[in-house]
């Protein structure tokens, strides 16, 4: 998709406003879409319930897009203790309208239900019993939000000899196009029972019905057979997030550029250098990654952990980042050596003399 500009579709249908910085105050339309899901109120589902303004407001912590990204890359960086041995940073394809996705994808401990429902909430959680769930760590709603409009998690966690897959939706697309006064996040379970992946349900088989046809219409993923196969390349335990209608510039061109670089992403408008530099030393900063880390996710990850991982690697487009230790890559060194300086006695007793206070 030369270029990076994408259609009005994408998973059910993509807000009308695509730039981040302008999507907060974008108000949806849309009454024919809002009804056909006024029946889906609160306990109807299981589900987890987020404010939509503050859903957006929320992501605006981040001005800058791979801060973003690191939130979600430190996420799969604190799973080492869990046994995590890599995360994958990708481009995908949504295949609704064949629009570019951001995917992560870590091999890490994965969440149980509960766990998925603690990431997926900003404070609470809504189901039949009402039980709420407390405060959790905020990164991932900030920075999927951030990143794209909608965010789609596939999870699997094994906790003894419980096997579970969980999928939940945060789609701000369907928020605004459905003016919701809340966000509905859906949620879907299964476990493995005698090595077949079963629907695990916690309310009613109406709830998790609801929860299936909301993901379906407004995922990039058409049926239940399509959303398991997201499951094949997990393994025994890990984590996916899938990032789409994802954001674009005032120019109407995606933030992320996946097309300059088939081994990097990109941050659009961001290379450029200041003028004013001889053209040798402008032609050395470009070059060197204090630079090139404003706008090359390659570059900014290199040097984003200060300590070496020993059995961790980030795997960005298909190629693993080696680390860089930034303090070694300090191109323009100046030492400085200080020499004190001593003065002879009758220097130092003029100075004493001038400096006394008058006698009384």
């Amino acid at each position: 998709m030369a270029g990076g500009t994408v259609g009005a579709g994408g998973g059910g249908g993509s807000l009308d406003c695509r730039s981040f910085w302008k999507a907060g105050a974008h108000e949806g339309p849309s009454a024919p879409i809002r009804e056909l899901y006024d029946g889906l109120e609160a306990g109807d589902f299981d589900r987890a319930r987020v404010h939509p303004k503050f859903l957006h407001t929320n992501a605006t912590s981040h001005k800058w897009a791979f801060g973003a990204i690191s939130e979600l890359l430190d996420n799969a960086v604190d799973e080492i203790c869990n046994g995590a041995t890599f995360v994958k940073v990708d481009k995908s394809i949504n295949s609704k309208d064949n629009s570019p996705m951001l995917v992560f994808q870590d091999d890490g401990g994965g969440m149980d239900p509960e766990g998925v429902r603690k990431c997926m909430s900003l404070g609470f959680s809504t189901k039949k019993s009402k039980t709420t769930i407390g405060q959790y760590g905020n990164g991932f709603k900030t920075s999927t939000m951030r990143l794209g409009a909608d965010a789609i998690v596939f999870t699997r966690a094994m906790r003894g000899s419980n096997v579970t897959l969980s999928i939940g939706l945060l789609s701000y697309t369907f928020l605004r196009r459905t003016m919701k006064d809340d966000i509905v996040v859906p949620m879907l379970d299964f476990e493995v029972r005698d090595g077949h992946i079963v629907p695990l349900v916690y309310g009613s088989q109406g709830d998790w019905d609801s929860s299936l046809k909301i993901i379906l219409d407004w995922s990039p993923f058409s049926s239940m057979e399509e959303l398991l196969k997201q499951f094949e390349d997990v393994d025994s335990h890990g984590t996916k997030v899938v990032i789409y209608n994802l954001w674009m510039n005032d120019d109407g061109l995606l933030e992320l550029d996946f097309e300059d670089d088939d081994e990097d992403i990109l941050l659009r408008d961001q290379g450029q250098t200041s003028g004013g530099s001889r053209k040798i030393q402008k032609e050395i900063v470009e070059q060197h990654i204090s630079h090139r880390l404003r706008f090359s996710l390659r570059a900014y990850t290199s040097i984003l952990y200060l300590r070496k991982f020993e059995n961790f690697q980030i795997i960005l487009r298909g190629k693993p980042v080696e680390q860089i230790s930034i303090a070694n890559e300090l191109k323009f060194k100046k030492v400085v050596t200080y020499k004190p300086q001593v003065a002879h006695d009758s220097q130092v007793e003029r100075k004493m003399s001038s400096n006394r206070l008058p006698a009384n």
